[in-house]
């Protein structure tokens, strides 16, 4: 298999993940933009959104809390619904 087999194979994995393709930085980039750190803070009570924000520092949070980051992923998915 070479290695343009293997990025065929990975969209083919996951036909119905929204999520598929579009990386966390993205997500919260989005989500900032979106809302503004003050209003994620609320939306997402976590440290990491209420206390010095930082995309740099959220992303090392999330990416090591499972349990953030799908509340982070859930949020834009229902911001991308309305």
């Amino acid at each position: 298999m070479n290695r343009g087999d293997i990025g065929q194979q990975d969209v083919n994995t996951q036909p119905r993940n929204p999520l598929h393709g579009i990386t966390l930085e993205h997500i919260l980039n989005a989500l900032v933009a979106h809302y503004g750190w003050d209003e994620l803070g609320r939306r997402i009570a976590i440290r990491c959104f209420t206390h010095d924000p930082s995309i740099a520092s959220s992303l090392k949070f999330l990416r090591r809390t499972p349990w953030a980051r799908e509340k982070v992923e859930d949020l834009y998915l229902a911001q991308r619904r309305d």
